[in-house]
């Protein structure tokens, strides 16, 4: 249900950028918090990403104030915090949709709005991005301004540094928004920074600096006298001397919910040429309490009544398994000291919070690098490590160069634990992890393992330790089947499936399952119902050549199911290794089709796409008929 935005009077008045800077300045601090009350009670209605957005409400109330979006590109990194930016675009009306199927998109999503001026889900494209806007608004030659908004912590990849080098060597017109909101600011110092951003956008100072560089150009220990000088007006007060190396014109830290003096610094320096770059401080989860007491806990929430200053307690559920890996991490750690963990900044994500605490000196973040947390593991496995980097399968997409060419082509004992593999729901297709088994099972020296239950990823994930040549264990978001994995830990035999349940039928009429994961439950469900047999593959890489041409032999047809794109997936493998041993068989593929995958729940997408048991049954059917 939508909120009435009767009860949010200045809000009401701007619904679109047009109408929001019709506003007299004075009335932006009213908006704010408006915008602030009304995204926190529209997302403790809907659930969604939180504490981000609430951080940067100002921010992006002064933004479209002083740029004139969308004709002036805005482009938000990662997009978690990107909620006031849809509600002041029109959408406010369709918050209570949010990430749900055929809902609002939880990203800035370009087909769905003009403002959304570029699609984005992972972090560190944006200043790429708003260079290439750049470049486009030169030629076009309209006096089209850019700018990109990223977090300190989207800051940490390479990505972003690439660009920054780039920007400040070819020096296009565009402005960089660094959202600071791990470090505070007190109020003296806000001040104060506010005050020399004014100065430091002022046309005295630049004029001053400007006229003064081209005035001692050539003369070069005046020169460097002045450019000294300048060093010391500013770096006493500013922490800006890298990006003025890369060539960036530093502005800042300013208090960034401060919103007239945001407004005031970025109206100054729209008028700016060439490259810069303008540090605001802000604080996620700004205005409620609990939220910035703790924002990771509130970075993204269920629904919630916003008067408990708490979450809601969640009820006891199956273990996810993300837990389950965090368990079996612990364990193996206990065991082997030799046993190295790396994460990219997901340390809550992928369950490690209890090994990061106990086993400090094996747990290492690397932070928002994914590229160099694979090279680094691979470093590690080189000199005698086991190393195990826990990574989501959208993210694992990030570092597949380093994924071959540091670690298979040298055949280094990594484990890969992919987390968030298949469906992942409501964050939609930037996010969904349909891509690996088809991207992983074509590198050699892979060996690549898929659980459809608890304790099937546990015994995989020491498999996968014990190997010693790279490995991966993929799993779902998510709870499992509600198996209590066994506290022993067995090495798997490599490439061999287990059969689940036999069909009674004659062979002209039986159907056999190959299941791939963790959609297992549905495989049997089905089963139960059409008499077919169900076989568990386990492995994706090697695949158990021989079940699938014993159960070609002893079946007139085969269906293979797994929450992966069917191109170059399991189901692609099972028909290689047939057509490689010239069987002719009817198989049905069940699998994500060749298209990106939009938010909804889980359940909603596997039964969109044909891989509940209702699919399977129907699957089934056609195939029996043909």
């Amino acid at each position: 249900m939508s909120l009435d935005l009767q009860h949010y009077p200045t809000l009401a008045l701007a619904q679109t950028p047009d109408k929001l800077r019709q506003l007299p300045q004075e009335k932006l601090r009213e908006l704010a918090d408006e915008l602030r009350e009304y995204l926190l009670n529209s997302v403790s209605q809907t659930s969604g990403h939180f504490a981000s957005g609430l951080g940067t409400v100002e921010l992006t109330v002064a933004l479209h104030y002083v740029y004139h979006t969308p004709f002036d590109r805005l482009l938000w990194d990662v997009g978690h915090q990107a909620y006031p930016h849809k509600i002041l675009t029109g959408r406010a009306e369709r918050m209570s949709t949010i990430r749900q199927k055929n809902g609002l998109h939880p990203f800035p999503w370009p087909p769905e709005s003009e403002y959304d001026t570029f699609a984005v889900g992972h972090s560190s494209t944006s200043i790429s991005a708003a260079l290439g806007m750049a470049v486009a608004a030169e030629k076009e030659g309209k006096d089209r301004k850019v700018v990109a908004v990223i977090g300190d912590g989207a800051m940490t990849a390479g990505m972003a540094f690439e660009a920054l080098n780039h920007a400040g060597d070819i020096k296009k017109d565009m402005v960089v928004v660094l959202n600071d909101n791990e470090m505070s600011i007190s109020e003296n110092v806000g001040a104060l920074n506010s005050h020399l951003a004014r100065l430091l956008t002022g046309n005295f100072f630049n004029s001053i600096r400007d006229g003064g560089k081209k005035l001692l150009s050539n003369v070069p220990p005046i020169k460097e006298f002045a450019s000294r000088a300048e060093e010391h007006l500013k770096g006493m007060v500013v922490p800006g001397t890298i990006f003025e190396e890369l060539g960036f014109n530093y502005i800042g830290p300013i208090d960034g919910h401060d919103v007239n003096a945001v407004v005031d610094t970025l109206r100054n320096m729209r008028k700016f040429e060439g490259p810069q770059l303008l540090h605001v401080v802000t604080k996620k989860g700004k205005g409620y309490a609990v939220a910035e007491e703790d924002p990771i806990k509130f970075h993204a929430v269920p629904k919630f009544n916003p008067e408990d200053n708490a979450l809601p307690k969640s009820k006891p559920s199956a273990p996810t398994y993300s837990a389950i890996f965090g368990q079996w991490l612990c364990d193996m750690a206990a065991q082997d000291p030799k046993l190295m963990a790396v994460t990219p900044a997901m340390r809550e994500g992928s369950g490690m919070v209890e090994f990061s605490q106990r086993f400090p000196e094996q747990y290492f973040d690397v932070a928002i690098a994914e590229q160099h947390a694979v090279t680094f593991g691979a470093g590690l496995a080189k000199d005698g490590m086991n190393a195990v980097v826990a990574i989501y399968s959208s993210f694992l997409q990030r570092a597949y160069d380093q994924l071959i060419h540091d670690v298979a082509i040298q055949d280094l004992p990594v484990l890969f634990a992919i987390d968030r593999a298949g469906i992942v729901g409501a964050d939609g297709p930037t996010h969904q992890g349909a891509f690996d088994i088809a991207f992983l099972r074509c590198i050699p020296n892979m060996v690549v393992m898929a659980p459809s239950d608890e304790n099937e990823c546990r015994q995989m994930l020491y498999t996968g330790h014990k190997l010693q040549k790279p490995a991966a264990v993929r799993y779902p978001r998510g709870a499992g089947m509600g198996i209590t994995p066994d506290e022993a830990m067995t090495e798997l035999e490599i490439g061999k499936s287990r059969t689940c349940r036999e069909s009674s039928k004659d062979k002209s009429e039986r159907v056999a399952i190959l299941n791939f994961g963790c959609l297992l439950p549905y495989a049997l469900e089905a089963a139960e119902a059409i008499d077919a047999t169900v076989i568990d593959m386990r492995f994706i890489k090697p695949l158990d050549g021989d079940a699938v041409l014993k159960a070609a032999s002893e079946h007139s047809a085969l269906i293979t199911l797994e929450d992966g794109c069917i191109m170059g997936g399991a189901g692609s493998a099972v028909l290689e290794h047939l057509q490689q041993s010239s069987v002719l068989k009817a198989v049905k593929m069940l699998g994500l089709p060749d298209s990106f995958i939009l938010q909804g729940t889980q359940q909603e997408m596997y039964k969109e796409h044909g891989l509940d048991a209702e699919g399977i049954i129907a699957a089934a059917a056609s195939l029996t008929k043909r």
